[in-house]
């Protein structure tokens, strides 16, 4: 993309199955080992997305998916280490762990461009997420770059009758068994349903080796998918102390931003540039509204009010988040700022 390339994210969906042994230990047991694994979870907020979903009443073989993404491997290898290290954790097991990565498409898309524009997770607030890894046949790599297109913008012309279904395309090539994973995100799984049939029809459907195994996965918070597991419910104490943070998320140390410093953090599954100016710290979304370049990669102009884009030339508000110059059209979205001793916070 003329202007810059942005780093991709690394793609993780981890899958849970919890022994049905842990239940029969006692209340109070249940109820602190939930809390440990959730706030275990929750302090891996500020470092990558991260999405919750329960699979109990779907699947036989899992209970919950965690849907994870950064720019580091590390990353995610310390937050299952952190989950599997927990008390709960001890009665975990993985049955199904996918890897991919963010890359643009290499069809292009001209009437719906949001198409191949898939560098950085955008999850939205869908009720359901259905999720399955994806192989093609070895002869479709054979075919002509144009008869690929052509039966892709077929694609692309049945999803489009189904405008509340949204999908989300990552790469496993060389990174894991499958060469795609593939997550369709919507609130109405018949809708979903009449899609993936409309699908089967289509000739790139022929070239299909692998589509299976299918999850469909329910989007709640931490606290519901842990309780959907069974046994104690999570007190109504932990819960109140999570509200009365007022949804402040820690993200970063004073030490991690020193005077001049950004950084791409997350507060669930909002990407946010986090800045400091002379000792005042500014949040603010990480996608430019022109170009859609991360924002944490550019800079703050000499009068410390200026935010400018490191692709186009675009410019905000870094106070408000309001446009300030260059091609720039539509504000972002600015978020509080919060220090608590050596933490700053976002909400």
């Amino acid at each position: 993309m003329a202007g810059g390339e942005e780093k991709r994210q690394l793609v993780r969906y981890l899958f849970c199955k919890l022994d049905p042994i842990w239940r029969r230990q006692s209340m109070d047991k249940q109820i602190e080992q939930k809390i440990e694994l959730s706030d275990t979870i929750r302090g891996f907020q500020a470092k990558c997305l991260l999405r919750s979903y329960s699979t109990m009443g779907t699947r036989g073989d899992t209970d919950f998916m965690l849907w994870q993404a950064t720019e580091d491997l590390e990353t995610l290898q310390a937050l299952e280490t952190a989950i599997f290290s927990t008390r709960m954790g001890a009665y975990l097991r993985t049955p199904y762990s996918y890897l991919a990565m963010t890359k643009r498409s290499i069809y292009e898309f001209p009437e719906d461009p949001e198409q191949d524009d898939q560098i950085v997770l955008t999850p939205q607030d869908s009720k359901y997420l259905f999720l399955y890894p994806f192989v093609k046949t070895r002869p479709w790599y054979k075919l002509p770059q144009a008869e690929r297109q052509e039966m892709m913008s077929e694609h692309v012309r049945i999803g489009r009758k189904y405008p509340d279904i949204r999908i989300n395309t990552a790469y496993s090539f060389g990174l894991d068994d499958q060469e795609f994973m593939v997550g369709f995100e919507g609130d109405d799984p018949g809708e979903f349903l009449d899609l993936v049939m409309q699908l089967r029809e289509s000739d790139a459907s022929a070239y299909t080796l692998q589509d299976t195994p299918i999850f469909t996965c329910i989007q709640m918070s931490l606290w519901d998918v842990l309780d959907s597991l069974g046994g104690a419910s999570v007190s109504e104490l932990a819960r109140a102390a999570e509200r009365d943070a007022e949804g402040f998320v820690a993200v970063a140390t004073l030490g991690e931003l020193a005077p001049g410093a950004s950084k791409r953090v997350y507060n669930g599954a909002d990407a946010i540039a986090l800045f400091n100016v002379d000792g005042t710290y500014y949040a603010l979304s990480d996608r430019c509204s022109h170009g859609r370049a991360s924002l944490s990669e550019g800079s703050v102009a000499g009068d410390g009010c200026t935010l400018n884009c490191p692709w186009h030339g675009g410019m905000f508000d870094i106070r408000t988040g309001e446009p300030a110059g260059g091609p720039v059209r539509e504000g972002i979205k600015k978020y509080r700022v919060k220090v608590e001793g050596d933490r700053i916070l976002v909400g």
